[in-house]
């Protein structure tokens, strides 16, 4: 089982940010505020009707774009970076040639995208305040459930990459499955506006209920019940991902 060891592979990757973090700085930070720019002040100004959802176009963006930014950026870090660990530099097996284990390892790195989601999705906050995207003070609550949503892709994500030879399925999963999510889950629209067939697929989404969670929050509309319930699906995500993610590691960095 993990250990406290597993604070050993978060710092080893602290260390490796402090030398690149400009690249992840774009994902996390410069890439949604731009997002943030274009489509809330920009588009937002065109937008015929006054209110998306009794909130202004610029406040129902800000908490869908603070989500799946976290998604995307925590989707990238748990494939190739993973493949890398465990095949192409092999660093994940000088790791467990210490008394650090498969699973501290795979722990470490996905706490690590936890902490990564919380910095970016706090600055990326402070600026939506500024530019007039935040509505209530239950705001801060939104960065919990931006590293959910992280969690949530990369337990998954990072179980499965460990199990490949290859980062043949790598972009096929970006452009097949978290550009969709990205343009189809609440991000820019409600998912009310979509064919009635196509909403319980939009339910199914974990972005989804993360951007449920962040709207409420920046908006001040929480709902007790439906918050308790995103937040239950998005643990059961995690954890079901954290569960295989452990076997994986195991199996993939006994070799």
């Amino acid at each position: 089982m993990p250990t406290a060891l597993a604070l050993r592979v978060v710092e080893h990757q602290v260390r490796i940010y402090r030398r690149f973090w400009r690249g992840p700085v774009i994902g996390y930070i410069l890439a949604p505020v731009m997002f943030l720019g274009a489509m809330g002040l920009g588009v937002g100004g065109l937008v015929k009707q006054d209110t998306v959802e009794g909130v202004s176009y610029l406040a129902f963006v800000t908490p869908g774009l603070m989500a799946a930014a976290a998604m995307q950026a925590a989707a990238g870090e748990s494939l190739w970076p993973i493949m890398a660990g465990t095949k192409w530099i092999r660093t994940f097996h000088g790791m467990v040639a210490t008394p650090i284990g498969p699973g501290d390892v795979f722990l470490g790195v996905i706490a690590w995208t936890g902490v990564r989601a919380a910095l970016g999705g706090s600055i990326f906050l402070l600026i939506a305040t500024l530019f007039g995207g935040v509505d209530s003070w239950w705001a801060p609550l939104a960065v919990p459930a931006t590293v959910l949503v992280a969690l949530s892709f990369a337990a998954p994500l990072a179980a499965f990459a460990a199990t490949q030879d290859t980062d043949f399925r790598f972009p096929i999963i970006m452009r097949l499955g978290i550009v969709p999510l990205f343009l189809f889950s609440g991000t820019f629209f409600p998912v009310s506006q979509l064919p009635d067939w196509l909403q319980p697929l939009c339910w199914l989404s974990p972005l989804w209920h993360g951007v449920e969670l962040c709207r409420g929050a920046t908006t001040g509309s929480i709902d007790g019940a439906q918050a308790l319930a995103n937040v239950a699906i998005l643990v059961s995500i995690i954890l079901a991902g954290y569960a295989w993610g452990i076997r994986t590691f195991a199996k993939k960095l006994a070799t």
